[in-house]
């Protein structure tokens, strides 16, 4: 018998935020496997490190390379492609021997999440369940204090990786927005609110829910500073009811 692959969401960044069902499918899995970058500990780690067990085999899935740039003909693609396809075969050698695997996941783990490279590659083969997190758009508008969406409103969620026009192109139609995946193009993000007139309602917040969180003002957020875990908000107009 195979072993059970699980998708296991486990919230933005406060331990308490892991959901029940998916503390009680991790303390009972043979194998965690967690995404880390090299020399790093990993944030999902750190969420659940405290519940696991001497027994459990910790499996590191160690990214080849993050955010750093990269010389021709080196290609991230290519690499991270790669990377997903040896990670899904050291978990697959685990499920072939029927240990079940619980991968974890910061947030949701199909919600820009890495588990869902590995659940395209192995889902086919092997029993798979997911199970949702937390994702940390909606720990930021908790932590913010800000409604995100009022009655017929409708959501867009965009990656600041998005050419300038296509950017604004989309905020411009949208009546509320989260804007992930800021770092290196936070400036560029910030210079498309303003252009729209719609800088005093985003809402800036670092690493929400965590120890280290931030909430800063936009027009004070040092460009070259913006961590990956940040994320712009722009709430929905207020309608009272």
């Amino acid at each position: 018998m195979s072993g059970r692959l699980y998708g296991l969401g486990v919230g933005p960044g406060d331990p308490e935020l892991i959901t029940v069902k998916a503390l009680r499918l991790l303390k009972a899995a043979s194998v965690v496997a967690y995404f880390v970058a090299k020399g790093k500990k990993g944030n999902a780690f750190g969420i659940i490190e405290t519940h696991l067990g001497d027994a459990q085999t910790r499996l590191p899935l160690v990214y080849p390379v993050t955010t750093e740039a990269l010389e021709p003909p080196l290609c991230y693609e290519t690499i991270i492609s790669a990377f997903y396809d040896e990670s899904a075969i050291a978990i697959a050698d685990h499920l072939e021997a029927g240990r079940d695997v619980a991968v974890i996941c910061e947030g949701d783990p199909f919600f820009y999440g890495s588990y869902m490279y590995l659940h395209d590659r192995l889902a086919a083969r092997f029993e798979a369940e997911v199970v949702p997190g937390v994702c940390s758009m909606l720990g930021g508008v908790a932590v913010l204090g800000a409604p995100l969406v009022y009655r017929n409103q409708s959501l867009s969620v965009l990656s600041g990786v998005l050419p300038e026009d296509e950017l604004r192109r989309r905020l411009e139609a949208s009546d509320a927005a989260v804007i992930m995946k800021l770092g290196r193009n936070f400036e560029k993000v910030r210079r498309v609110l303003v252009h729209l007139g719609l800088a005093e309602r985003a809402l800036y917040v670092e690493r929400a829910t965590m120890a280290n969180q931030r909430i800063v003002p936009l027009d004070e957020v040092d460009p070259m500073a913006s961590p990956y875990f940040s994320l712009l908000v722009v709430p929905g107009e207020k309608w009272r009811a």
